[in-house]
């Protein structure tokens, strides 16, 4: 049975210290050894931001694809084996910018995914400008006077999607972050973690301070009822989305994978897909 050091590799890290994301990248291995993954049972597949150097990071089967497109990658490699347990991972430039469109359909498809996006507020890699995360007011380099748009709820869009399972958490929580992400692998569906991630660089304003002092932790609330869609709503309109831990869950709602009559037993990867001459000619005949 593989252990925390057997999803660890020999590439360094070269996020800035202090980044969150050395916490989520311990999160995952920690998450991965606890319910009982190998390391060949799990595949990453990042976008492109300091979020997306991720992939390589752990020991596993690793995809660095394109900016905001994680997610169409990472439902195709679980339906093509559906054996992997499927991590597609990004920063909220990423997922909520560029890649927005994508989250929103993988939510509503619900396809067995787990989304965790490391959300900072800020473009890191490309050195500090405005992100769809960033407050309104904030400033930037490429918005001196202060961006004049609302930041978007990443937790609201997902609840009107649909979602079947959405938390969020704080990098300097290991714990509740490792726990978070351990039930969002075992949630058969798709599984949006938003994780709030530091840049210490260059957003001088959402620091592991100021999450400390406005964060609403979940844990801590004994009569919340993560089931009730409603309350999660409300709770999340409530706090102004500033609360970790499991938001909502249904495990009722059946995957995508499960929902579709005709879908074969057995992923691609494993059928025989051999093509005799004869049937090719036949399917190129029905395209001209």
């Amino acid at each position: 049975m593989a252990t925390l050091k057997d999803f660890r590799n020999n590439v360094k890290p070269n996020w800035c210290p202090g980044c969150g994301d050395f916490s989520v990248q311990a999160a995952i291995q920690r998450a991965a050894a606890n319910v009982g993954l190998e390391p060949e049972g799990l595949a990453i597949v990042s976008g492109i931001g300091c979020s997306g150097r991720i992939s390589g990071y752990i020991n596993a089967y690793g995809f660095h694809g394109i900016h905001g497109r994680s997610l169409p990658i990472a439902q195709g490699v679980k339906m093509a084996n559906r054996d992997l347990t499927v991590i597609a991972s990004g920063g909220d430039g990423d997922g909520f910018a560029i890649g927005m469109g994508h989250t929103v359909h993988a939510i509503r498809r619900n396809i067995d995914v787990t989304y965790i996006v490391m959300d900072n507020q800020i473009y890191g890699l490309t050195k500090g400008q405005a992100s769809p995360r960033s407050a309104e007011g904030f400033k930037t380099k490429s918005v001196p006077s202060g961006t004049i748009e609302s930041a978007i709820s990443p937790l609201e869009v997902a609840m009107a999607a649909g979602a079947s399972f959405v938390a969020q958490s704080f990098s300097s929580n290991l714990k509740q972050l490792t726990a978070v992400i351990e039930a969002g692998l075992n949630h058969k569906g798709f599984s949006l973690i938003n994780v709030f991630s530091p840049c210490v660089t260059f957003n001088k304003v959402n620091t592991y301070d100021w999450f400390k002092e406005n964060i609403v932790d979940l844990d801590e609330i004994p009569d919340y009822d993560y089931t009730n869609r409603v309350m999660a709503m409300t709770k999340i309109m409530e706090t102004n989305s500033m609360l970790t831990g499991i938001i909502y869950q249904n495990k009722e709602k059946k995957s995508y994978e499960d929902s579709i009559p005709s879908f074969a037993k057995e992923g691609l990867a494993k059928q025989d897909l051999k093509l005799s001459e004869a049937d090719f000619s036949k399917m190129l005949t029905e395209f001209k």
